[in-house]
């Protein structure tokens, strides 16, 4: 049994992480913690695991996790940037959840999050924890830094394109995200008759998930991104469109051959383009609870334009099942192990 220790217990992500561990047949939950609410049972925070995982939740103990073989940080970032170099010196795989050590360029931290990275060394070190383009590397690490959700449902439909040559070096991306992206914690813009019968543009330039895409694309082409960002009135879920423009002549058949030879060996990777029906592309509410990332794509011939959809739950795919699928591969399980189930469906 591997043995893991959660830091950051109270946030949607942790709730959905536990949830998904405790549905693996070779994990041991050692230590889940949590500074602010220390003491209080599990339950209190995720009242779907009531009687499910009777746990007192317990305060940040280094010495109890270095009996762990693996975390995960889904803390603030203040916290995630002092545990992670700390955990690691205590000879512990980590995974963390939170953007502090996805960019390679440190100068990306002081442009997109105001400030000077204090662990440049360590930036080096971390593998992007996406698994169908880093699969070799998250194998082998000691640090997995996940995506953010955006950045997971755009480069997932991007890259088999940008590989092929297929699209031009500039690409603009709409996304469209649920209330759940914005974390647990309350805030005006959060609350239910602020956010409800709405759709805000929150973040219509200078994305924090920009680089991240720039980055993991560079390894193939230097891919320039436009990326807005749309608060929606659902909870979980998130939609982005692409726009691309065509650098080679391409037809339906050819994107479908092209998708299917990159992803026809990944598990979370599904295709979806119908002739009829209204679920014709994807839709974030046929993957909520789910690891699937679905993408879908169209050709505007008299632009010259590739639509391309990607959908994904952003609390699994997006964040928590993406951390369990990074972790099997660490360990040498069953990619699937914990993760392979649908969605609930009508929802």
């Amino acid at each position: 049994m591997v043995k893991v220790a959660i830091f950051g217990a109270s946030g949607y992500v942790a709730g959905e992480l536990i949830r998904l561990l405790l549905q693996h047949s070779s994990v041991e939950l050692a230590l889940i913690a949590s500074e602010s609410h220390k003491g209080k049972f599990l339950h209190q925070l995720h009242p779907n695991l009531r009687k499910i995982f009777n746990y007192r939740l317990e305060g940040y103990d280094l010495e109890k996790a270095s009996k762990c073989d693996i975390a995960f940080v889904s803390s603030s970032y203040n916290s995630s940037l002092r545990l992670v170099p700390a955990l690691l010196k205590r000879g512990l795989k980590v995974i963390d959840l939170t953007p502090m050590f996805r960019l390679k360029d440190p100068a990306d931290y002081i442009r997109y999050y105001g400030f000077s990275h204090p662990h440049p060394d360590i930036l080096k070190k971390a593998v992007y924890g996406l698994p169908e383009l880093n699969r070799s590397e998250i194998k082998d690490a000691e640090l997995v830094s996940c995506p953010g959700c955006i950045a997971t449902s755009s480069i997932l439909a991007l890259y088999p394109l940008v590989k092929e040559g297929i699209v031009d070096s500039t690409v603009i991306i709409d996304s469209k995200m649920g209330s759940s992206g914005s974390g647990s914690k309350n805030s005006f813009s959060s609350i239910h008759s602020q956010r409800a019968n709405s759709i805000r543009a929150y973040k219509p330039i200078n994305h924090r998930h920009t680089p991240e895409i720039e980055q993991e694309l560079a390894r193939i082409k230097k891919t320039k991104i436009a990326l807005s960002a749309h608060a929606v009135d659902i909870v979980r879920g998130l939609l982005a469109t692409l726009h691309c423009f065509i650098e080679k002549e391409v037809e339906i058949k050819d994107l479908w051959r092209i998708y299917r030879t990159y992803y026809v060996n990944e598990k979370f990777i599904r295709i979806v383009r119908e002739e009829r029906g209204i679920y014709r592309y994807p839709d974030p509410k046929n993957l909520i609870g789910s690891n699937f990332c679905d993408i879908g794509f169209e050709i505007d011939e008299s632009n010259r334009r590739l639509v391309l959809i990607s959908a994904l739950d952003n609390l699994v795919k997006g964040a928590a099942g993406n951390a369990v699928q990074c972790m099997n591969i660490m360990f040498g399980f069953d990619e699937a192990e914990g993760l392979y189930s649908s969605s609930p469906f009508p929802i």
